[in-house]
């Protein structure tokens, strides 16, 4: 956060806590200063010159002393000097200006080049550094519409489809066609809470409402709720962990969350006679959550992207947001999240969780 998103009133005490800042801001307007002043004091004596001056040539026929004309010279010189420095302010600050204009009317690729005096430099690197934010939030904000578009319009066309089928009498109006518009629904709903989620956690405002809990016990109960789906299809799900862990401050729904997500991941793309495993380790500073199956594995193409909000595969019939909202969910407990694949070989997702979680 920048001072100037801070109530007035908190602003000083930032400034108390940041010395750098209230040194070049001093070290800028010393300078602006000084330059007001020698061209004050230039200007006051170029005008008590010519009074003296009109007032000789009035008052005597002699020719004017050469001491007043090379004092004539001098005080141009200073102008000139001043001028030049005066210059070297303003045209930087004018070409902020004009740029900063350039931003309000939405072209958030304006730039400036970096010159004049260090303090002016500095503040023209903070204006490029904001410009290439803005940048780049409103390229990714265009992705997304995009992307959720995209995304709501298969769902809308499969209810909408089905809807004028039963009104025109197409279709009858039993379960068989009631139940995909159904789906969809859900489908729609899933997308929601999840584009939420998201949004909360990427912009920070996501609230988590931490506790002191036994993660194995949380990674235990997780596993079960899906024991009867892996049974199912022929896989082995089980996990493991290690004994005489530490308790963790964390949000028990939400890391329940990115369980879920990354088990059923593995369950979509691990086939019969597969194994998926949930262990759980520690170090002196962290939990360490590996969720690894002998599924078909990622290619090293998709793999730096599956992260990335709605990347998925071809045959995929999720949303392509649950990695990012994991990754993103990680991050707020302060932890990290990494993954690791091969072709043919499976998939290795490794989180971990500060064993201090209160951040």
């Amino acid at each position: 956060m920048q001072p100037d998103d801070f109530p007035y009133s908190h602003r000083r005490k930032w400034r108390k806590y940041h010395p750098e800042s209230r040194e070049m801001r001093g070290r800028f307007f010393l300078r602006f200063g000084i330059l007001l002043a020698l061209m004050f004091a230039f200007s006051c004596a170029i005008f008590a010159l010519v009074v003296s001056l009109v007032s000789n040539w009035l008052g005597a026929t002699t020719p004017p002393n050469p001491a007043v004309m090379i004092g004539i010279v001098f005080i141009f010189a200073g102008l000139l000097i001043v001028g030049r420095a005066f210059r070297g302010f303003a045209t930087p600050i004018g070409d902020l200006i004009a740029a900063s204009s350039r931003v309000a009317n939405g072209d958030y690729s304006a730039r400036v080049s970096e010159h004049g005096p260090r303090e002016v430099r500095v503040l023209e690197r903070a204006f490029n550094s904001m410009a290439e934010r803005l940048q780049e939030s409103d390229q990714t904000r265009r992705a997304m519409l995009a992307d959720v578009t995209h995304e709501l319009r298969t769902p809308l066309t499969v209810i909408q489809g089905n809807l004028e089928g039963l009104i025109d009498g197409v279709y009858p109006r039993d379960d068989a066609h009631l139940q995909p518009i159904l789906d969809e629904t859900h489908v729609l709903s899933r997308l929601i809470d999840d584009l939420r989620t998201l949004a909360l956690a990427e912009s920070g405002a996501l609230q988590l409402e931490k506790e002191q809990i036994d993660l194995g016990i949380l990674i235990d109960e997780t596993v079960s709720s899906f024991r009867a789906q892996a049974d199912a299809a022929g896989i082995v799900l089980e996990s493991n962990i290690a004994p005489n862990l530490p308790m963790v401050n964390v949000d028990p729904a939400r890391i329940r969350q990115v369980l879920e997500n990354l088990i059923s991941n593995a369950l979509r793309y691990t086939s019969t006679s597969g194994k998926i495993s949930v262990q759980l380790l520690a170090n002196n500073e962290q939990l360490i959550v590996t969720v690894n199956d002998t599924g078909r594995g990622i290619s090293a193409e998709e793999l730096p992207h599956v992260f990335d909000r709605f990347y998925k595969s071809r045959d995929s019939r999720g949303t392509g947001l649950g990695l990012a909202i994991a990754k993103n969910l990680i991050a707020a407990h302060g932890g990290e999240i990494s993954a690791e694949s091969e072709l043919g070989k499976g998939t290795t997702i490794r989180f971990t969780l500060p064993i201090d979680s209160g951040v």
